[in-house]
């Protein structure tokens, strides 16, 4: 399971913008300070808009600012406006082999897993707020071992 670019470089340019409260980030901005082709970032941009995560602003100032504050954006309401879940409920006939149906389809105990696995991805993406994610790294990872029933495994550092 992965991430997509879609999905990273759409969180990175929302972070971008919630870093910027009082004013509004341009396309080009974004671009640049992602490293990212503008025509890229304005897709990326649109789909969030589209997800209800940000608001375009007209005019000499304007440009994109978040629709609501960053504490009551959850991380996972920011994938799903990019992508989706990581398991969904079409991969199994995403997944059928040469046959019109799964022949697991009414025994799939590997369903099972990705459906928990789904679920606890959900829940803790569900509980991280966009705000959370405006820490530094070392911030970062102090909070994430503070919060052991959300995130139960160790991170690599």
């Amino acid at each position: 399971m992965r991430l997509s670019a879609q999905e990273e470089y759409g969180l990175r340019c929302l972070l971008q913008v919630a870093r910027e409260p009082e004013g509004a980030l341009t396309t080009p901005q974004l671009a640049e300070r992602e490293g990212l082709g503008a025509a890229h970032v304005h897709k990326l941009m649109r789909l969030l808009r589209r997800g209800g995560l940000v608001k375009s602003v007209r005019g000499r100032n304007g440009g994109y600012q978040l629709a609501r504050p960053a504490e009551q954006i959850s991380v996972g309401s920011v994938l799903s406006a990019l992508g989706g879940n990581l398991y969904s409920t079409d991969f199994c006939g995403q997944h059928k082999g040469v046959e019109r149906v799964c022949v697991r389809n009414s025994d799939c105990a590997i369903r099972s897993v990705w459906i928990a696995i789904d679920q606890a991805v959900q829940n803790a993406l569900g509980k991280t707020r966009l705000s959370d994610l405006l820490r530094s790294e070392p911030e970062m990872d102090v909070w994430i071992h503070s919060q052991p029933g959300l995130f139960p495994l160790r991170t690599l550092s």
